[in-house]
């Protein structure tokens, strides 16, 4: 990939919760309709898309192929996918350097929410041993 172009969907830049969002979005479909379409309750799809879980096996195959993308693609942004928004036109400086800023901030920011889960756990352990 030539250094001007934005990887939206690569491993580092986006999450699970992100590629399902898009694809969903990509496939002209809602939520609900998805959640429809694959069983599961419309809380499900909202979840897995802010990132609080993600589906099991046999859900996510079923979810790559509705959406018609890779299995591996869902999991890591590596793979047959959707198409970036950036793949045909060419990025200014300026829109690079703010989506330059946005990855590195939502990499903070998992950093941080890792963090804060383990800091939460950490503390209930103690308040039971006290």
């Amino acid at each position: 990939m030539p250094d001007n172009e934005f990887d939206w969907y690569g491993p580092e830049t986006s999450t699970f919760g992100d590629r399902v969002c898009a694809a969903r979005e990509q496939a002209g479909m809602t939520q609900k309709q998805l959640a429809k379409r694959l069983g599961v309750k419309h809380s499900t799809i909202i979840s897995w898309e802010q990132d609080l879980s993600e589906p099991r096996a046999n859900r996510l195959s079923m979810l790559a192929g509705i959406l018609n993308v890779s299995f591996s693609w869902l999991l890591t942004g590596e793979g047959e996918g959707i198409e970036s928004p950036d793949e045909h036109s060419e990025l200014t400086p300026e829109i690079s350097e703010i989506l330059i800023e946005i990855r590195d901030l939502k990499a903070s920011l998992v950093k941080s929410a890792d963090r804060l889960g383990r800091l939460e756990k950490k503390l209930r352990t103690k308040l039971k041993e006290s």
